[in-house]
């Protein structure tokens, strides 16, 4: 057991040595943060008084600013208010001087008022003694002559009318017999100087036109197996197609420059592309009446600008544009028109007026022959209806309704438009009616048909010698187009007059179209 004991006794020493020196360490490590915390406490201390030295050093910095800044804005306001005070001076010398003036001028003012009431004064008393002069020498008068004054003055009134009268009517006798014996002489020559001025042409319309193949093997295909090819490009065209023995000719008739020019265009591309059949034929056909359309728009504004004529409304530029494709007479309308435009321009300058006016109302003088609706008016009525529908001026309205002596004259327009008109038209070989003539019964024909119910449209071909009636297949039955084929031929027969005879042929079709996707 002793040395169980003393192992015991040498621990408790070694425990008691640790301990010790822990507290050692501990004391130890106590004073040096204490020492530590002085330090740090010193330290703020000083930091802290260099700071409030900063601080109070920028305190006083900026009071030092701040009265420097209202020391300056103080230098300046009192600036600004010894100026003030050194304009109001000024103005104060020039008020008491400008008082002082105007004293002056109140002064000289009033004498002048007094100057002038004694220059009225006597003024006054000069007029009374004038008057008192004037009745005096007036009853003088009255006595030596036996007359009052207002029975001379309305006898000297009197005298001066009748001598004025007298020699007005002199004058107006000697210019009235020398216009007579010169008016004719300078209308001839006004006339004649126009007309030399002007090269004429005179454009024969025909009622055919010749459409040149390389070859007569394209003939077989624009026939097409068993007519069918030829049969709807006539349908969709309305010209008749004729092909013969001719060598590498086709034959289009049609009354309608329109139709002719659109199926001729139709089968130059038809046969350049090599594809012809209905449906394509009918594709082309209304791709070529557009192109139609707008050529007739652009052959409108070339003739505007040709003329030198602006302001032209749309519609008007389009109608003149379709007058390339109308005849008057044997006469292309819009050849017409241009040279009606030219005469009516120099005669105009001739005469003195305006002749941008007068190339402007003879360009538009006959607008109503080509409406796109044909009502039954006088085509100058028409013609002047359709340019006040679109703002033309009165004097341009009145000539283009005057030309024809249907309405009455009221500017000098209208006669130079007359006179122009029937220059470029009415002289000898410039016209020839039998084709009017022929046209408008071809006109009528189609007319005729189309005024039953039902029809769609109407092609007179073959030189008005067949009439083709095209119905709505939902519209009359079988039965019924022979019944409307009995009765345009019935009403042909006893309505108008022509030669030969007419073949009425009715067509009624349906078609079913659809379209794989």
């Amino acid at each position: 057991m002793a040395p169980t004991l003393q192992i015991l006794v040498y621990v408790l020493i070694a425990l008691v040595a640790i301990a010790i020196g822990v507290a050692g360490t501990i004391l130890i490590q106590n004073r040096v943060a204490r020492s530590r915390a002085r330090q740090i406490i010193d330290d703020a201390n000083r930091n802290g008084e260099v700071i409030r030295q900063q601080q109070l050093l920028k305190s006083k910095e900026e009071g030092l600013k701040i009265t420097q800044e209202a020391e300056r804005n103080a230098n300046q306001r009192l600036q600004k208010v010894q100026a003030v005070e050194a304009k109001m001076k000024k103005r104060e010398m020039e008020l008491n001087q400008f008082q002082q003036d105007n004293q002056r001028n109140r002064q000289e003012l009033e004498t002048r008022r007094q100057k002038l009431d004694a220059e009225e004064t006597v003024i006054a008393s000069r007029k009374e003694e004038l008057d008192k002069l004037r009745r005096s020498a007036q009853e003088s008068l009255e006595h030596i002559s036996g007359l009052t004054a207002e029975e001379a003055k309305e006898k000297l009134v009197q005298s001066m009318k009748d001598e004025a009268k007298t020699a007005a009517a002199s004058y107006i006798n000697d210019i009235m017999d020398e216009a007579k014996m010169t008016a004719n002489k300078e209308a001839k020559r006004i006339v004649i100087q126009t007309i030399q001025r002007v090269a004429t042409e005179a454009a024969i319309e025909n009622s055919v036109t010749v459409f040149h193949i390389d070859s007569d093997e394209i003939k077989g295909r624009i026939i097409g197996r068993e007519g069918r090819n030829i049969r709807a490009l006539e349908a969709a065209t309305g010209i008749e197609i004729i092909v013969d023995d001719t060598p590498e000719a086709i034959v289009l008739s049609g009354f309608d420059p329109v139709r002719r020019e659109i199926a001729r265009l139709a089968l130059h591309q038809l046969v350049a592309d090599g594809r012809i059949h209905p449906a394509r034929i009918e594709e082309v056909v209304a791709k070529v009446r557009k192109q139609i359309e707008e050529e007739i728009v652009e052959t409108g504004k070339r003739t505007a600008i040709d003329l030198g004529i602006h302001g032209l409304h749309p519609d008007l530029i389009r109608l003149i544009g379709k007058m390339k494709y109308r005849s008057s007479y044997g006469q292309n309308l819009l050849q017409h028109a241009r040279e009606t435009a030219n005469l009516c321009a120099i005669m105009a300058s001739e005469l003195g007026l305006n002749p941008k006016k007068a190339r402007r109302a003879g360009l538009l003088h006959d607008i109503g022959k080509v409406p796109d609706e044909e009502p039954e008016l006088p085509h100058a009525i028409l013609g002047m209806k359709l340019a006040e529908k679109y703002k033309e001026k009165p004097e341009i309205c009145n000539a283009i309704g005057a030309h024809h002596d249907e309405v009455e004259q009221t500017t000098l327009l209208a006669p130079i438009v007359q006179v122009c008109d029937a220059i470029s038209g009415a002289r000898p070989g410039a016209r020839r009616e039998i084709v009017e003539a022929y046209i408008k019964r071809l006109n009528d024909l189609e007319q005729l048909a189309l005024s039953y119910p039902g029809v769609l449209k109407t092609y007179a071909i073959q030189a008005g010698r067949e009439l083709r009636v095209i119905v709505g297949a939902d519209k009359i039955d079988d039965v019924q187009t022979e019944s409307l084929s009995n009765e345009i031929a019935k009403r042909i027969q006893d309505e108008m007059t022509y030669p030969g005879q007419v073949k009425i042929t009715v067509i009624r079709e349906t078609r079913a179209v659809s379209f794989a996707k």
